[in-house]
Parts: C-alpha cells; structure tokens; sequence
C-alpha cells in the first residue's frame, strides 16, 4: 500500500481542533481549555478550533454536514499544517456523504485521533493519505491532573521528528484503564489508579514480519462494513491489522463476533500479523485477557491460521498511555522480541 505521507509539524504551526462526532468540548470548556494549553505548550505550536468545533452536541449531531465542512476547510486550509481530533463519539459515519476525498487527496497533512475517528482514518485511506491514530484533546492531553509523558513524548517522536523511529518502546512504568465521571469537577483532581502493566504479549507467532498498517477501534471498524468507505481487498494484502476495544468495554463473545465478520470478508486470509491494544478495564489479569483468548480461538480454529503472529497488550486505543501508529507506514512485529517497530518514515 502505497500512501501520500504528510509534511512533519515543526514548532510554530498552526493546527487544527476539530470535533467530528460528539461535541463534548461546549460541555466541558474547561477541560478542552486545558487539553488545548498543554499540546500547545509540549509543542511549541498554535491550536486553533474550527468553524462547528465548540457547538454543542445536539447541534454537531443535527449537522453532520458541518462536520464535513470543518474537515474539507482544515485540509484545504494552507496555514493549517495538522489536524487533531478533539474527542471520538458514535457519529462520524454520517460524515461520508458530505466528504471530498479530492480535498484531501490534493492537501496531505498531518490528523490524528482515535475510537470514533476510525471513520475519518479511513477517509484519509480513502484518500490516499497516511493518517495517526493517537491521542485526542479531550482525553489525554486533559488527562486528569497530569498526562502521561510517554503520550505525549510518541507524538512528538512520530509527528514532529521525522526519520525512522524504530522499535516503539514499551510502556513498562504505570498504565489506567479506570473511568473517572467528566461530570463531576472534583473528579479533574484525582489522578486515575494506575497499575504495573504487563507489557507486549506473543499471543502466537515466530520469527518476524513486515507489513503496513491498517485498522483502529473495532467496532468503528464494524460499523462501516459494506459502505463506500470500506477498502479494497488489496488494502489488506500483507497488512499489520491493529484493533482495540472502546470505553464501552464490548463483551467477549461480541468481540469474537466481529472478528467472525472480519473474517467471513477474507481479511483474515490476507492480513500478516495482528496487533491488540491493552483493553481499558480493571486491571484484572482475567479481564485484561479475555479477547486475547477469543482473538487466538479465532484465528486458529476459524481462520485455520496458527502461524499469524498476533501482539496484544499493546499501548494504543482507549486505555493510557498510547503511542501512535501511522497508517500504511510499514512495520515489523518480532515475535522473539515480543516487539513493533516502524521500519519506514511516517512523514516526509
């Protein structure tokens, strides 16, 4: 897969928030405020909203047009260099009559998010464009009391210094999965619970493999089966597919079900690896690993692949810390290692 790679951030740029489904930042202006002061500080950069970015939710769900419209113009924009994504949602999939893939096609640049901004991912793979699944403002870089530095330092690793950065480094220090309530104030001063994390796991798998990657939260993933947006099959030729769960914390046997449809597509038979985000849950070994099980059985017993390597227990997708992973740039999962790398620039 050959993708258009964006232009790296420098200190200095002008970026893009954006809100593509929910509008949780008129709801928490406080919060946002924050998330905004602290990537502007890390950076050295300039954050500026676009034009529906603060409306209020009902209204951004009203609109899905004007979402679209705020993405076109972000793209479009020359003094835009970067767009983030403010927080994920449910909504994004009603974006896609309204997008001009040529727009982005015609204008790579740097965007990042993560959960419901799958959909705008796939947009941009659509497009051509390689795109960053990442940390949004609402949520990590607002991230209770402090955020973590090992977020913040994968993005500048992968944004902002260009060159290939290699092995990505596990987190072995402290990780959270627990859901502190945005409503209540008092709780923005409470650092989440954190716990040791178990590092990489090698579900299954030797040797090593090459491929780019492709994927994102699975059930976003789930819900634009059979739409316009959903990849050719060569998309998955020797692909990395990475996936993660939500907040919403599917039950095991769903997860185990759309990996089946996944399957049934034959995305399965053309993929070169796996990758499985932490999942953002107690910290409960039983717990922690209980799509781990259910990705394997599947793998082995339906796809009849027990050579597929598969790495789970990774930091990206809803629990924190994360690192970033650039789609359609190449990387190399070791199974001996139990490691990743990007084995490729992810800008240019």
């Amino acid at each position: 897969m050959k993708l258009q790679k964006p232009k790296k951030l420098q200190k200095g740029d002008k970026l893009a928030s954006i809100s593509l489904s929910w509008g949780g930042a008129a709801i928490f202006p406080e919060r946002y405020q924050l998330g905004k002061k602290r990537f502007e500080e890390a950076y050295g950069v300039e954050l500026v909203e676009t034009r529906h970015a603060l409306r209020d939710p009902q209204w951004l769900f009203d609109h899905p047009e004007a979402r679209a419209q705020d993405l076109m113009e972000a793209f479009a924009d020359p003094s835009i260099k970067g767009i983030i994504s403010i927080i994920g949602g449910t909504d994004s999939i009603r974006m896609l009559p309204h997008i001009d893939f040529d727009v982005i096609r015609a204008n790579p640049k740097v965007f990042m998010g993560y959960s419901d901004t799958t959909v705008s991912h796939f947009i941009c793979l659509k497009a051509g464009v390689s795109s960053f699944y990442g940390p949004s403002i609402l949520a990590e870089y607002a991230e209770n009391v402090e955020m973590f530095a090992y977020t913040r330092e994968a993005v500048r690793r992968t944004l902002f210094e260009g060159g290939v950065i290699g092995e990505i480094k596990p987190n072995l220090d402290e990780w959270t999965g627990q859901m502190l309530p945005w409503e209540k104030p008092e709780n923005s001063k409470i650092k989440r619970i954190r716990s040791k994390p178990m590092g990489p796991q090698l579900l299954q798998g030797t040797g090593k493999i090459q491929g780019h990657l492709i994927g994102g939260c699975v059930e976003v993933v789930d819900w634009f089966r059979g739409t316009s947006l959903w990849p050719e099959p060569t998309a998955w030729d020797g692909a990395i597919l990475f996936l993660e769960t939500s907040e919403e914390r599917p039950p095991a046997a769903l997860f185990r079900y759309m990996l089946r449809c996944l399957g049934v597509m034959g995305v399965f038979d053309r993929i070169a690896g796996v990758l499985l985000g932490r999942p953002m849950c107690d910290p409960d070994p039983a717990q922690m690993m209980q799509y781990d099980k259910q990705l394997v059985e599947f793998v082995v017993r339906e796809c009849k692949r027990p050579d597929l390597p598969i790495l789970s227990q990774l930091d990206f997708g809803h629990s924190d810390p994360q690192f970033v992973l650039p789609i359609g740039c190449r990387a190399e999962i070791d199974c001996e290692r139990r490691s990743l790398a990007l084995i490729e620039p992810c800008v240019s």
